[in-house]
């Protein structure tokens, strides 16, 4: 049985959702609504943001040369580049958790087929981090 969560109180959505509108438009106000995760939203969000380009290598180093970011949606972008902030400055969270987070967050996105292939990629990246950071 699938557990539901609701979109606005769950972390990883709104991670998803601020960086979203934020690689779409630029100019992108972030305003961050009370929330009880609040600090740890804005620390994934602005993060993320802020270790772009480092983020992109990383991807492209632990995915090999035939893998393109650019070629994935926006959305994919979005949660692979969040996914992988949580795994190289997150190490008090479980890669486990991490990913369990995301694909739940993805459901509200994504179909079953992209959240298994996402499923995929964040296992495949979380290890490569990991045991390189170790």
């Amino acid at each position: 049985m699938r557990t539901t969560y609701s979109p606005k109180n769950n972390p990883r959505v709104i991670i998803i959702q601020k960086l979203y509108g934020k690689f779409l438009n630029d100019d992108e106000k972030l305003d961050f609504p009370k929330h009880r995760f609040k600090k740890f939203i804005k620390d994934i969000v602005f993060g993320t943001i802020e270790r772009n380009e480092l983020l992109t290598e990383e991807l492209y180093k632990n995915l090999g040369k035939e893998f393109n970011l650019d070629k994935l949606d926006k959305l994919f972008q979005v949660i692979l580049m969040s996914a992988t902030y949580e795994f190289l400055y997150k190490p008090n969270l479980s890669i486990n958790i991490i990913i369990k987070e995301y694909l739940i967050a993805s459901n509200f996105f994504l179909n079953d087929s992209q959240t298994k292939y996402l499923n995929a990629l964040l296992d495949n990246i979380a290890k490569k981090i990991r045991l390189s950071n170790a």
